[in-house]
């Protein structure tokens, strides 16, 4: 006798449906074992920005002058064929000194030192090692492409003495000119160079952190802007190292000075943020 058409599919659901439930019994057994899903917690509401004071107008201009654009000609240094490896660090640092003579020149100058050392450095372009103990303040020039167009830029670095600063300075060539294009002083840490864009890491008052400084590469203005300041947490344990400031005349590229739209308010120091 042949089996009922009508049995076969009853019976062929009850072993679905069977099969079913032990499987969901499954995953819920599942779920409660220690590799299974867990709750993260409620989910905080978003909030979207609050505008303070709505009916504040607006600035038309900056209060100080910060000194965001750095684009100078080094006066008698050149790169012969748009080689900047070609042209003298010390020669650049010497055509600086020139031009600033109230930072190193004369007893009361605040980087004396600096130009006393300059002797030391020779004409050649020999720079002094990165140790403290050499009397040359150059330091060794390093080279790297930040502009983007397939050719290196020097960032180059000096002592500020007496003064426990150091000089940042990042060159680029233009019609086998050496150009300044960016300019920094202040108690550094470490400088990096990541990607196109340099770091400069200095101390802060603030026990267990530090200010992390970047400056890149602008096409229209040709310069390095300063497109980020931090103050980050360091991993020291929190020791504490207090941080100068750049110097009695503020450093030049953060130099505040009021605009002719500022109402005789003092500039902060160099070493505010």
């Amino acid at each position: 006798m042949l089996p009922s058409r009508r049995g076969r599919p009853a019976r062929a659901r009850t072993a679905l449906a069977l099969l079913l439930a032990t499987a969901a019994a499954g995953a819920l057994a599942a779920c409660g074992d220690s590799g299974g899903l867990r709750s993260a917690g409620a989910t905080p509401a978003a909030q979207s920005p609050a505008r303070l004071w709505p009916d504040l107008t607006p600035a038309s201009s900056p209060a100080y002058a910060i000194g965001e654009v750095d684009n100078e000609v080094v006066e008698g240094v050149t790169a012969p064929g748009g080689d900047i490896r070609e042209a003298d660090p010390v020669a650049a640092v010497r055509a600086e000194i020139t031009a600033h003579p109230d930072d190193y020149e004369g007893d009361g100058a605040p980087y004396r030192e600096t130009a006393r050392r300059m002797a030391d450095c020779g004409t050649g372009g020999a720079v002094g090692a990165d140790g403290e103990d050499d009397r040359c303040p150059v330091l060794r020039p390093y080279y790297r492409d930040l502009t983007g167009d397939g050719r290196p830029e020097m960032t180059l670095g000096f002592r500020l003495l007496p003064e426990k600063l150091t000089a940042v300075r990042v060159y680029t060539v233009e019609k086998d000119r050496l150009v300044r294009v960016m300019s920094y002083d202040d108690a550094v840490s470490a400088v990096e160079l990541a990607g196109r864009a340099v770091i400069v890491r200095s101390p802060s008052e603030v026990a267990g952190y530090e200010y992390r400084l970047q400056w890149t590469w602008d096409p229209d203005q040709r310069a390095m802007l300063l497109t980020s300041d931090e103050m980050l947490r360091t991993d020291d344990g929190g020791k504490h190292t207090k941080r100068p400031f750049a110097s009695p005349s503020e450093s030049r590229s953060e130099s505040r000075s009021p605009s002719p739209s500022a109402s005789g308010s003092a500039p902060p120091s160099a070493s505010a943020r």
